[in-house]
């Protein structure tokens, strides 16, 4: 699958769907696109990585996508005070 939505189909998601959804960066309506994300997160500014790990893993969870980025799971880590 491509990890590219088009102009039309990336302005029909809710905000629920986007890691950084005040932004509207890092979409992920579905498993693809959660792996898009974690390859993306190096792109991520330093003050929202934690927000964007924590968004990275809950949409990962959800659609059963294993996330193995230890820079992801440490930010997460970091928000949750190390509980996972």
């Amino acid at each position: 699958m491509n990890d590219r939505l088009s102009y039309d189909r990336r302005e029909e998601l809710p905000d629920s769907v986007f890691g950084l959804p005040e932004r509207r960066e890092y979409p992920m309506p579905d498993a693809a696109h959660v792996r898009a994300a974690e390859a993306y997160f190096r792109y991520c500014p330093e003050n929202l990585r934690e927000r964007l790990a924590e968004a990275i893993l809950s949409r990962a969870a959800e659609y059963g996508v294993d996330v193995r980025s230890p820079e992801i799971l440490a930010y997460a880590a970091k928000k949750s005070g190390g509980r996972q």
